[in-house]
C-alpha cells in the first residue's frame, strides 16, 4: 500500500508538471509575448516612419509589448525587405513600407533582386492612405504659385526646374515624370537618398524647385511659408487646406499618387500569428487616440478587412503598378 501510494503521488506530480508545462508553453505561445522589431525602409521623419511610430505607440498600450522601429533606408526598400525575409517567420520582425518599396520597386526590379518578393513577403494590412502636396519652394524667390504657372515657367526656362524625389523609381519620381510628360515640359529629377527629410532640405535650400511630398512631412513647411502647396493629390480638397486645389482641378486628374503605408511580414508566418498581428495593429490604428494622431498628419485610416483581404490588396497593387511602369518609361539611372 505504501509503494502504491508513492507511485500514485509520483504520477500526480508528473501530471501536475505536465499541466504546468503546457500552461507555461501556452502562455509563451500567446502572441505577442515579446517586443516586435519593425523595419522602416526610410530615414526618420517621413510618412512611413511617422505611421509606424503612431501605430507603435497605440500597439504597446493594447498589447503591453514594445514596437521597436528600426530605420533601414536604401535601395528602394530592398535592404529592409531582405532583412525581413531572412528573419524568423514568427511575427516578431515585420516591415512598415509604402507604395514605392512594396509595389513599385518589386515590379521595377523583378528578377534582379536576390529573392522572389511575391513568394517571400505577405501583407498584414494596409494602414493609411497618404495624400500629397505638389509643393514649390519659396527659396531664391522662385515665383511659381499655381500649377499653370509652373508649366509656363518650365516652358520658358527649359531644364531649369528640378523636382525632388526620394530615389529613382519612387512614386514621387513617377509623379514628376508623368506631370512633365503630360504637360510637355522639361523638368529634371533630383533624387535624395535621405528620403522625404532630404527632399525637404533640398527645397529649403532651393536646389530643388518643386516636389510631390506627402502632407505629413510637408504641411508644416507650407504653414510656415517655406513651401507653397500648389496642388494636392487627393480625391477632394483637404479640410485644413481648403484653398489648395486638387490635381484634377488643376487640369491633371491622372497625375499623382495617393500613397499608402502598409504592414508586411515574412510569407512563412503562421496564419494564427498573422491574424493576431492584424487584430492588434488595426485595433491600435482605429483607437480614438490612433485616429486623432493620423488625422493630425492629414492621413486617412484605411485598414484592410482582414489579413487575407490585405494579401488580395497587395496582389492588385502589384498588377496596377506593372501597367503604370510600362506606360511611364523612367530613366532609373538618375
Amino acid at each position: 500500500m505504501k509503494r502504491l501510494s508513492l507511485n500514485l503521488l509520483s504520477a500526480a506530480c508528473i501530471i501536475t508538471g505536465v499541466v504546468a508545462g503546457l500552461t507555461t508553453a501556452s502562455a509563451q505561445d500567446k502572441y505577442p509575448s515579446r517586443p516586435i522589431k519593425v523595419l522602416v525602409p526610410y530615414a526618420p521623419g517621413g510618412a512611413t516612419d511617422i505611421t509606424a511610430r503612431i501605430v507603435g505607440d497605440e500597439f504597446q498600450k493594447i498589447t503591453g509589448q514594445g514596437f521597436v522601429v528600426i530605420n533601414k533606408p536604401g535601395a528602394n526598400g530592398q535592404l529592409a525587405i531582405d532583412e525581413l525575409i531572412n528573419s524568423a517567420p514568427d511575427g516578431y520582425t515585420v516591415m512598415v513600407g509604402n507604395v514605392t518599396t512594396n509595389t513599385i520597386a518589386p515590379v521595377l526590379y523583378k528578377g534582379k533582386w536576390p529573392f522572389d518578393y511575391a513568394k517571400s513577403v505577405v501583407a498584414v494590412t494596409n494602414l493609411v492612405d497618404v495624400p500629397a502636396f505638389l509643393v514649390a519652394t519659396t527659396a531664391n524667390n522662385f515665383p511659381v504659385q499655381t500649377v499653370p504657372e509652373l508649366i509656363d515657367f518650365s516652358k520658358k526656362n527649359p531644364g531649369k526646374v528640378n523636382y525632388g524625389t526620394v530615389g529613382a523609381g519612387s512614386y514621387p519620381h513617377f509623379d514628376g515624370a508623368y506631370l512633365a510628360k503630360k504637360a510637355g515640359i522639361d523638368m529634371r529629377a533630383l533624387p535624395n537618398k535621405n528620403g522625404a527629410s532630404g527632399v525637404i532640405q533640398d527645397l529649403l535650400r532651393g536646389d530643388v524647385q518643386v516636389a510631390f511630398l506627402n502632407t505629413g512631412s510637408s504641411a508644416g513647411q507650407v504653414q510656415a511659408g517655406k513651401f507653397r502647396a500648389i496642388a494636392v493629390v487627393n480625391n477632394t480638397r483637404l479640410e485644413d487646406f481648403p484653398n489648395v486645389p486638387t490635381m484634377k482641378e488643376a487640369g491633371y486628374p491622372d497625375v499623382g499618387t495617393i500613397a499608402w503605408n502598409g504592414m508586411f511580414a515574412h510569407a512563412g508566418t503562421p496564419k494564427p500569428v498573422l491574424d493576431a498581428l492584424y487584430t492588434a495593429v488595426t485595433k491600435a490604428l482605429n483607437s480614438p487616440e490612433g485616429q486623432a494622431k493620423i488625422k493630425k498628419q492629414n492621413y486617412i485610416v484605411a485598414t484592410s478587412k482582414s489579413a487575407a483581404d490585405a494579401q488580395q490588396w497587395l496582389t492588385s497593387e502589384l498588377k496596377k503598378w506593372e501597367s503604370i511602369v510600362k506606360e511611364v518609361n523612367l530613366d532609373l539611372t538618375q
